[in-house]
């Protein structure tokens, strides 16, 4: 499954780390240093014109030097790099349109 970020940015379910509300996990002084190290890092994607509401981590797999090292019968490395999307969308929103309802001691599929 697919979940829509706004603005023509679309995300497998699978690759969410976590969605989290901007105005509550700003709060915390960690926060701030954890999405300000991912700027300077060139990790932050802003996808809204607006201010955010919430701010998405989606881990993306990339396969480094795929073609290279098959050509010579290597075997190939997968890069994990996380990116943060800055959407407008609620996170409850975006909580609801993955499909599954989370709770502090499980996860329920809707």
């Amino acid at each position: 499954m697919y979940l829509h970020l706004g603005h023509e940015t679309i995300v497998k379910n699978h690759d969410i780390i976590g969605i989290f509300d901007m105005d509550n996990t700003t709060v915390a002084k960690s926060s701030r240093k954890f999405l300000n190290h991912a700027e300077t890092l060139g990790q932050v994607v802003s996808i809204t014109l607006e201010i955010p509401k919430s701010f998405v981590v989606v881990s993306n797999k990339r396969r480094k030097n795929a073609r290279a090292h098959k050509k010579n019968g290597l075997k190939t490395e997968t890069v994990y790099k996380d990116v943060i999307y800055l959407s407008q969308i609620s996170s409850h929103t975006l909580k609801k349109r993955t499909g599954y309802m989370y709770k502090t001691d499980k996860i329920a599929k809707l």
